[in-house]
């Protein structure tokens, strides 16, 4: 892995942790990065559909409270609160299910730290999914969306900041990132207390996925 790949998955925390929500046993995936920008500026990137489309993925709909969203390809869902320049939560509703978010902001030293929750209830009976994934399922996606959202601060100019980001992922410098964000994420499993073999064997399983193998 080349340094910058490094600094860039290392500049990622990632945790994962259980919680609650209507009764009901969740598991939460957190991460968070530091910027060098100021909040305004980090908060108008990740909440103005021109800018997200530059760096995430292209999204339309009604970014405002109680507004509804779709992210092309990806998941849709619903503005649950809004507290800017600080917070936002949403629904995030993708293949039939739905989870929930939490992005926040806020002043870090000279720049701005961006912090994002993913919350999903656990299923009743076996989790198939996670034993097979882990949290790096939607971790890995994150990260890659916070490697993204590095590039568009740096280069605020440019249209596309990963033309093709399929194309990226297997690349020299997207398959050391994805495999980075892989382990740091099974780390972040046996941290949360899940055996180790168990959460490197899934987290081998994650890069695979994700790079198509």
């Amino acid at each position: 892995m080349s340094t910058a790949d490094e600094t860039s998955a290392a500049a990622i925390d990632r945790a994962v942790t259980a919680g609650e929500r209507e009764g009901r046993e969740t598991r939460v995936a957190e991460v968070s990065r530091t910027y060098p920008t100021t909040p305004e500026d980090l908060w108008d990137a990740v909440t103005r559909a021109e800018r997200i489309g530059r760096w995430f993925s292209p999204v339309t709909g009604d970014l405002s409270l109680g507004g509804e969203y779709q992210i092309e390809g990806n998941a849709s869902g619903t503005i649950t609160d809004c507290d800017p320049p600080r917070s936002f939560s949403a629904t995030w509703e993708f293949g039939g299910g739905v989870s929930w978010i939490t992005v926040t902001v806020a002043p870090d030293g000279d720049g701005a730290r961006l912090g994002l929750e993913h919350v999903a209830e656990v299923p009743e009976g076996p989790d198939d999914f996670w034993d097979t994934y882990g949290p790096g399922a939607v971790g890995v996606g994150w990260d890659l969306g916070l490697h993204g959202l590095s590039l568009h601060l740096a280069h605020p100019e440019a249209e596309r900041v990963i033309e093709d980001e399929e194309s990226w992922v297997r690349s020299d410098e997207g398959r050391a990132f994805v495999t980075a964000s892989s382990a740091a994420w099974a780390e972040a499993s046996v941290r949360f207390g899940t055996d180790r073999e168990s959460a490197l064997a899934a987290g081998a399983r994650t890069t695979g996925f994700y790079l198509g193998e």
